[in-house]
């Protein structure tokens, strides 16, 4: 016999603010769907500190034993729900983005984001499993925000969980605005190809398709932040908009500006969407699904993303690429020595770029000899 299950999806201000703060704002909100009777509770992506790119980010990473996993258990536990919601977590010498799912006695899920989205790759690593939860409520898949936009992460959960959770907080990449001092430029208009916006009608269709309910959370208000290296990220962004080559010299100056995806939402198996927030705030949006007696089969093709080829490229390949210097720096400079080691791979693939620089230019010097 199917199940019921009552879900609250929280949305919150993202603008950067203290953890013991911003921990207060999301015990109100959680009180709210407490109230209202909520089994599940789901906190966006990096609640407990805002989402922005800056160095403070770096000491913002917690052990497991630290202040926010703390908190979430004591949550969980004081109000008999199932909570989750991701932090920096801190693991032996790396960082990840990490969704933690709590239930009411103290057991726990753990999912590290797979893919950050550009820039984020300066403040945490990736990962490349998947965690299905197996709580009292259901079987439960989770993702994190741009985890989403792959294919075969949802591949990976079909016919395996009874809902899917996403906690993000995503700024509005396909509308991003490039401020210098005096001229402002958009730059994620080459981005998206869809006809609303990303987490909209193309996740609905992806709960329609897995047929299970999906629940996503995202941030509010205005998300301002400086430019990660900024001038070699300029150049990389110029690969979608040339014309910003013609301003690298303001790169050191520039913001990126623009505002976060109003997607906070649950979505029934069906695809249809039950409950969603309506306002640019902090807000608890409540719903209730039924979950099958059995974990579903996906039927049909899966549905496609409307994204370029090149927003994939750009932002899981190049941009985090360049930002790995950053990230081993800013943990090494926090934390000690020890933090972010090389691995094979990145030690790999940086004497391959190096090779390729050098073939090139012994080919150039060879055919200016020849000529």
């Amino acid at each position: 016999m199917p199940r019921k299950l009552k879900i609250a999806a929280i949305q919150m201000d993202a603008t950067p603010a203290p953890t013991a703060k911003r921990l207060a704002c999301a015990e109100m909100l959680i009180k709210q769907a407490v109230d209202a009777g909520a089994d599940l509770v789901v906190l966006p992506e990096l609640f407990n500190i805002g989402y922005r790119y800056h160095a403070n980010n770096y000491r913002h990473a917690e052990p497991f034993n630290g202040q926010t996993v703390t908190w979430m258990r004591q949550q969980a536990a004081l109000h008999r729900i199932h909570l989750a919601g991701t932090l920096l977590l801190r693991d032996a010498d790396e960082v990840y983005n990490t969704a933690l799912l709590f239930s009411p006695d103290g057991r726990n899920w753990r999912y590290d984001k797979n893919y950050p989205w550009a820039w984020e790759r300066a403040y945490f690593r990736e990962s490349e499993s998947i965690t299905i939860a197996d709580t009292d409520l259901g079987n439960l898949g989770m993702m994190i925000c741009w985890d989403y936009a792959h294919p075969e992460l949802w591949q990976r959960y079909a016919g395996r969980v009874d809902a899917i959770i996403i906690m993000s907080c995503p700024p509005t990449m396909h509308q991003l605005r490039l401020v210098f001092p005096n001229k402002t430029l958009i730059i994620g208009d080459r981005y998206y190809t869809g006809n609303d916006t990303p987490f909209g009608t193309d996740l609905d269709l992806l709960a329609a398709w897995m047929r299970v309910p999906v629940i996503n959370t995202t941030g509010s208000g205005t998300f301002r932040t400086a430019v990660p290296r900024p001038l070699i990220s300029m150049i990389a962004a110029s690969l979608l908009h040339p014309r910003l080559l013609g301003y690298l010299w303001q790169a050191k100056q520039a913001t990126i500006e623009g505002a976060y995806y109003q997607q906070t939402k649950i979505i029934n198996p069906h695809g249809y969407v039950i409950a969603r927030g309506v306002a640019d705030s902090n807000q608890v949006v409540v719903g209730d699904v039924e979950l099958a007696d059995e974990q579903p089969t996906p039927i049909g093709p899966h549905p496609k993303f409307p994204y370029t080829r090149l927003a994939y490229f750009i932002s899981d390949t190049f941009l985090p690429w360049l930002m790995l210097p950053v990230y081993r720096r800013g943990y090494r400079r926090i934390i000690g020595a020890q933090m972010a080691p090389i691995d094979r791979t990145t030690r790999f693939w940086q004497w391959v770029v190096v090779g390729a620089f050098g073939l090139g230019w012994l080919l150039g010097r060879f055919g200016k000899y020849k000529r």
